[in-house]
């Protein structure tokens, strides 16, 4: 192989590479998801077997990233604005434990066995299951775990008082688009959420970037950027 040719070629595909990361988003350095994780792996690819084939041009190494970097580009924008296609790309958390009760069909879904499940915790400095109230396995495959009151680090122990009741908080709206599964499960319906929104001066679920429900504390809402706000408070 020419030096001259793969030195050209290493040094386009060096400012490439890194022009398409800071592009696209760190998202892909973050592998959030396992689209993402791929995604990364076959830009990388894309360069690395282009650089060493001698019938691989400098052309086409331009050519293939870029096109690869246009599909990112496509889905990622799908994602924002359809709700469905980014659950399906990025997929969903899943509840593995609530309420301090581990939840074995939702193991069996993503295929894991109880024994996993305690190294993933032990891995976040969780020793017990029994600190427990909420874990959710991430679409990367890390966990998020809320511990319950008497096992956070600043526990109501210390302040000599009782213990309460741990609650998730749970998104009902998510850019515009209302997560009716959620709000069922919680037991409400449409009329309460309307009358929640109404008390805060909302009348469109459109104008909603995230509307989040906490037991004990209420509803948080955040509105789009252009769209007015016309309450202060959660």
């Amino acid at each position: 192989m020419n030096v001259l040719n793969i030195t050209m070629e290493i040094i386009v595909g060096f400012f490439l590479l890194f022009f398409i990361v800071k592009f696209v988003g760190k998202k892909i350095i973050k592998q959030i998801s396992p689209f993402t994780f791929i995604a990364a792996i076959v830009l990388g690819e894309l360069l690395g077997n282009g650089l060493y084939h001698d019938d691989v041009g400098l052309f086409y190494i331009v050519y293939t990233m870029a096109l690869w970097s246009i599909l990112l580009l496509v889905v990622e924008f799908l994602g924002q604005k359809f709700l469905a296609v980014r659950g399906f790309f990025e997929g969903k958390p899943s509840a593995l434990i609530k309420n301090g009760i581990v939840d074995r069909e939702e193991l069996k879904k993503n295929r894991m066995n109880l024994n996993q499940l305690q190294s993933l915790l032990r891995q976040s400095e969780t020793f017990s299951i029994r600190e427990v109230a909420y874990c959710y396995l991430e679409a990367n495959g890390s966990l998020s775990i809320l511990k319950k009151t008497k096992y956070q680090k600043l526990t109501q122990e210390d302040f000599n008082l009782a213990s309460k009741a741990v609650y998730i908080p749970v998104t009902l709206i998510r850019d515009g688009k209302v997560l009716w599964d959620e709000i069922k499960d919680l037991g409400f319906n449409e009329g309460w959420l309307t009358d929640q929104l109404h008390a805060k001066g909302i009348s469109s679920y459109e104008g909603i970037l995230i509307a989040e429900w906490l037991e004990g504390d209420g509803l948080f809402v955040q509105l789009l950027r252009d769209t007015p706000s016309s309450f202060d408070g959660k």
